[in-house]
């Protein structure tokens, strides 16, 4: 199953895929989008790419800098990022990756992220695929 995931993911990223196909592949249960708020639920997951389709929020949890902990808000952390502006929608890859140490806050895009300093178990990147 693992396998068509990568596959339908492969060719929804490239724009090969349209709405119905992609529709008639969620009734069948062979592929999904995931919600943005099971972002830490993927925590152990390291490694391995998700799709979500996410708009941009302004305010919310948000730890680190490119590199978010795994309880931070998707929404927000791809504003941060400067992936999607506040209330615009688009696709995103979320790759979660080993966790650091420690996170360093900043404030960009008009979002400021905290610092974390005790580590955390979970760490996740994103990436825009399409708006």
């Amino acid at each position: 199953m693992k396998v068509i995931q990568q596959l339908i993911d492969y060719f929804e990223v490239r724009g090969k895929l349209g709405s119905r196909q992609k529709d008639q592949l969620i009734k069948k249960g062979y592929w999904k989008l995931h919600d943005p708020n099971e972002v830490q639920s993927l925590a152990q997951q390291v490694g391995q790419e998700f799709l979500f389709e996410v708009t941009g929020e302004p305010h919310g949890p948000l730890w680190g800098t490119d590199i978010y902990t795994s309880d931070s808000a998707l929404a927000v952390a791809c504003v941060h990022a400067g992936l999607l502006r506040v209330g615009e929608a688009g696709l995103v890859k979320v790759t979660m990756v080993k966790p650091l140490p420690i996170y360093k806050g900043t404030t960009r895009h008009g979002v400021t992220s905290g610092d974390w300093t005790t580590g955390w178990a979970g760490a996740y990147e994103v990436e825009l695929i399409r708006k």
